[in-house]
């Protein structure tokens, strides 16, 4: 009976889309912290808040979407995650920023504005050719490293309000981009709504976000968390768009995040640019693999318990055979798989973490403790878990020597696998 959803009635969640009754429950993972939520050494005696992570998919749109239970302003004012500290998502920017200029003819007389802009990972390329930028980043503590390094950063979240503030300022982006703060909006409609108000006439618009076809082909359920409100495929994102007069004019499929789509938006009164063939391929991709379908989501659920059953079996055969084992990447998605799977620090002696700014706190729910990279060389485990398998590539390059002890890697998704 796993592969069947829960009816809500009448009485459930609205889609934060188009206002439909959600009564589909397409994927449940039970009680979980927010994923971010990292604690501190005084913090682990104290109670953690922890809400049910379920989504819904909404058969009107197909937009599949959690629950809010923390506002934004709790979740992203101060937060942990700071782009610069990945040397393939730096390289995946910078490659962004020399397409993108060159396809738009960008230069010192246009102007760039990017939302959930972070630490200024990406402005940086175009502030660095001698293109105005503006970044607009709600989370205090990130925007002050942006804004060290030269990038003139807004500290506020973004909708309705902010674009008319803006444009009442003069702002009018040629450019208006965002990367991976589309499924972070709870209130939806607001934030695409300020996007058509900001974007200057003529402009362009293109958002990147986890492609919600790849997320459920490859089991990539690790990337469901509460600060992900919302899991776009294209079909879901064309009618939000539309719905605030934006037409989406072309996309590209992406590796990033284990399979992302990157959308280009114009004004839908503009006739220019022409809507690519590629548009309607998609679609119609989308549309064969079922996702205007509720069983297929029906089945997604099934497919994640059996994903969990099979990572527990390997670690527990690998415990039994006396190996230690430690994690790599203090990661959102991380804290989803650990905390979905029980896998705690009685299969993990610890995670490690490039970013100083989670070296010594603690993972949420599982208490699991985040030390330097470093520290593996001194300890020696038997076996690496490579927690944001996206990047997997670059995390084995970075510490193949634990091959030099016999040290293997594994990888959860899309399903356990060990590396010699």
């Amino acid at each position: 009976m796993e592969n069947l959803a829960v009816k809500l009635g009448p009485s459930g969640p609205a889609c934060r889309s188009c206002g439909a009754s959600l009564s589909e429950t397409v994927a449940d993972l039970g009680m979980t912290p927010l994923a971010n939520a990292y604690l501190r050494a005084e913090q682990l005696g104290a109670a953690e808040a922890f809400y049910p992570l379920r989504v819904f998919v909404c058969e009107s749109c197909w937009l599949a979407q959690l629950e809010e239970f923390e506002s934004p302003e709790t979740i992203f004012s101060d937060y942990a995650y700071f782009s610069s500290f990945s040397d393939s998502w730096l390289a995946h920017a910078r490659q962004y920023v020399e397409s993108i200029t060159a396809r738009l003819g960008l230069d010192a007389s246009s102007q760039v504005v990017e939302i959930a802009s972070n630490d200024g990972y990406l402005l940086q390329y175009f502030h660095a050719r001698g293109i105005p930028v503006l970044g607009i980043e709600p989370a205090a503590n990130v925007a002050r490293a942006a804004i060290e390094r030269g990038i003139p950063t807004e500290v506020r979240f973004f909708g309705e309000q902010t674009a008319r503030e803006l444009v009442a300022r003069g702002v009018r982006p040629r450019l208006l981009l965002g990367n991976n703060v589309l499924a972070h909006v709870p209130r939806l409609n607001d934030f695409v709504r300020g996007m058509a108000i900001l974007l200057a006439p003529g402009g362009v618009i293109t958002m990147e976000f986890p492609h919600l076809l790849q997320l459920m082909q490859h089991n990539q359920f690790d990337t469901i968390y509460h600060e992900h409100f919302s899991y776009f495929s294209l079909i879901a994102v064309e009618a939000v768009f539309a719905r605030h007069g934006l037409t989406l004019f072309d996309v590209e499929e992406l590796p990033t995040h284990g399979g992302s789509l990157r959308i280009y938006a114009r004004h839908a009164r503009e006739q220019s640019p022409g809507v690519s063939a590629g548009v309607a391929a998609l679609r119609a991709r989308e549309e064969a693999a079922g996702l205007r379908a509720i069983e297929t989501y029906r089945a997604f659920d099934a497919q994640v318990k059996r994903t969990k059953r099979a990572l527990l079996r390997e670690l527990i055969a690998l415990k039994e055979a006396g190996k230690t084992i430690v994690g790599y990447g203090a990661a959102a998605k991380g804290n989803t798989l650990l905390n979905y799977c029980g896998i705690g620090r009685d299969f993990l002696d610890y995670v490690v973490d490039r970013s100083p700014h989670k070296q010594g706190l603690f993972l949420p729910g599982t208490h699991v403790p985040i030390r330097h990279p470093d520290v593996i060389r001194e300890t020696r485990p038997d076996v690496l878990l490579i927690l944001p398998w996206n990047i997997k590539d670059e995390v084995m390059e970075q510490m193949a020597h634990i091959r030099e002890w016999g040290g293997r890697f594994a990888v959860p998704i899309p399903e356990a696998t060990l590396y010699a």
